[in-house]
């Protein structure tokens, strides 16, 4: 079985940085990639600011924040991570830009690297048919925010191997989360449960049977969620959940997977939640105040 101990993450935004950041906590060697030294910064500058945090909760001390900077390299081009074990995917919730970005990578990979996808909804079997060793390609789709979440859905393409598998397994373990298997059907378990619920919200929102407030008011005191399923949708980026939307129904071909044509306007308008200050809420002031 290979033995994981560097770990590339293509992709340095919220869930590349997240990832970056719990690999490095847990002693791998971790080169972080984007489209440009400057989003490579950026994510660093994130990864220190979530480490910083942690050490003022007392979560990690001031000594494993600065020796977890220390395992992280800025990786600017594809081929630096030929003598990696395992190159993590955590690019744009889109086919297209993945298989690209699988293609230019995978001549750089030593025979027995691994390749890993964070999609959060995309078929690891098709995504593994556009790389040069789909037995060695798996779904690690970790939850955002990545250092506080404890699951990762492990997925396995209809090529993956066991030894992949176990591998996978084993690393996610060392990471100190919890694994859940699902099956390489559209959005796997957790999107599938709760995309269309936050769809629902959108249509609940779209139909005039409550304001954005009123609806997220209802599901927290109702169903005691943490926090209300627009709020949610702003927090994940309504360009991520549209995406989501849009596999299960035309992965599923079932009309209740539609997506809210509301969703697709808000999108449409580069508003995209938290990340753009504007979405269902809108961030520009000192307290969110809705949009509708």
């Amino acid at each position: 079985m290979v033995e994981i101990n560097s770990v590339g993450v293509i992709g340095a935004g919220q869930m590349g940085s997240g990832i970056a950041h719990v690999c490095a906590l847990k002693g791998f060697k971790v080169g972080l990639h984007d489209t440009s030294p400057d989003r490579i910064e950026a994510g660093l500058a994130t990864i220190n600011g979530n480490l910083t945090r942690q050490v003022a909760g007392k979560k990690i001390s001031e000594e494993e924040r600065v020796e977890a900077l220390g395992r992280i390299h800025p990786v600017l081009t594809l081929d630096e991570f030929g003598d990696y074990d395992l190159v993590i995917e955590a690019a744009t919730e889109n086919e297209t830009v993945k298989r690209k970005i699988f293609s230019a990578l995978c001549p750089s990979l030593k025979p027995e690297a691994m390749v890993g996808t964070n999609t959060s909804s995309i078929s690891i079997t098709r995504l593994a048919a556009s790389t040069d060793r789909p037995e060695r390609f798996i779904g690690i789709h970790f939850m955002n925010p990545v250092p506080v979440m404890q699951l990762v859905e492990l997925v396995r393409g209809i090529a993956t191997e066991d030894e992949t598998f176990d591998a996978a397994k084993q690393f996610v373990a060392r990471l100190g989360k919890t694994i859940a298997v699902s099956e390489d059907f559209p959005a796997f378990m957790v999107n599938r449960i709760l995309l269309p619920m936050i769809n629902e919200a959108i249509y609940t929102l779209y139909e005039g049977v409550g304001s954005v407030d009123a609806i997220d008011t209802a599901m927290r005191l109702g169903a005691n969620h943490p926090m209300g399923p627009l709020q949610l949708a702003d927090f994940i980026g309504l360009d991520t959940c549209l995406s989501i939307m849009q596999v299960l129904y035309e992965g599923l071909a079932d009309s209740k997977y539609r997506p809210c044509p509301l969703l697709v306007k808000y999108v449409e308008a580069g508003w995209l939640g938290r990340k753009t200050q504007r979405g269902f809420y809108d961030y520009r002031g000192e307290t969110p105040v809705p949009t509708r």
